[in-house]
């Protein structure tokens, strides 16, 4: 089991998934666009969202003591 939290629009939200394995950045992009299109993420319900959505969005793994939490974010214009 892992937390997927997905910002979109100003607006942040976790959703618990079932992985098998490593999942890729692509794979992680994927499911977060069929998760907000079905309303499986709640208060990002959006059902026309574009495949490409979250293309140029980072995602960041953390291993915490409650499991993997992956974050789908924006990249921001500062930081190195």
């Amino acid at each position: 089991m892992a937390i997927l939290n997905i910002t979109y629009n100003g607006q942040s939200a976790d959703c618990p998934i079932e992985l098998d394995g490593a999942v890729s950045d692509v794979d992680v992009r994927r499911i977060a666009v069929e998760l907000v299109r079905s309303g499986g993420v709640a208060g990002l319900h959006l059902a026309q969202l574009r495949d490409d959505a979250f293309n140029h969005y980072v995602v960041d793994r953390f291993d915490s003591p409650g499991g993997l939490r992956i974050y789908l974010r924006p990249k921001v214009p500062f930081g190195a």
